[in-house]
């Protein structure tokens, strides 16, 4: 059963994905956000930013073939909602796209994203700033005001987890309303 944070999550996500505004989600939608979000860390290098890219178009593909249920090459929201409900139809794609996020928040490989470019990255998303400095400090960085890839990644597993509530995720829907 997921849990109240979960379905705030999920809300949002769709919120963020429908990229143009049209209260759908479109493959068009993955691209704009894609582009978006890989200019945020222009400094990333290429097969980083066309691992993004390649996460986010797989993140699209699987959600219509799963999601859209009237085949109109569209998600809406309800049929969205199901992200929740049988989270287990997209483990390996959020994997991807958890680990395709993160490192491309780590340009320089250190292993650690610095919070300018966790910032850029969030934000080009389209989260508030607010919420992804609360989210980022909620990471616990270390030295240099920075976050270990991994820990990163696996906030986003944990932000698509159903049963999941009280995570460092649940930063981002804090006075979320928009």
């Amino acid at each position: 059963m997921p849990t109240t944070e979960a379905n705030g999550r999920v809300q949002l996500v769709f919120s963020l994905f429908d990229a143009d505004g049209n209260g759908v989600l479109e493959a068009d939608d993955f691209e704009l956000m894609g582009t978006r979000v890989v200019e945020a860390v222009p400094e990333a290098g290429d097969s980083a930013k066309t691992r993004l890219l390649d996460a986010f178009r797989r993140y699209w593909e699987t959600l219509v073939r799963e999601l859209d249920t009237d085949g109109d090459g569209r998600v809406s929201p309800e049929e969205f909602t199901a992200i929740v409900l049988d989270p287990q139809r997209f483990d390996a794609t959020v994997d991807e796209f958890a680990d395709a996020l993160a490192t491309i928040g780590d340009p320089d490989g250190d292993g650690f994203v610095e919070r300018a470019h966790f910032t850029a990255l969030m934000t080009a998303i389209g989260f508030r700033r607010a919420n992804i400095n609360a989210l980022f400090d909620a990471f616990e960085p270390v030295g240099g005001d920075r976050v270990p890839v991994t820990t990163w990644a696996d906030g986003i597993r944990d932000y698509y987890r159903p049963e999941k509530a009280g995570i460092p995720g649940d930063h981002l829907t804090a006075d979320a309303a928009r």
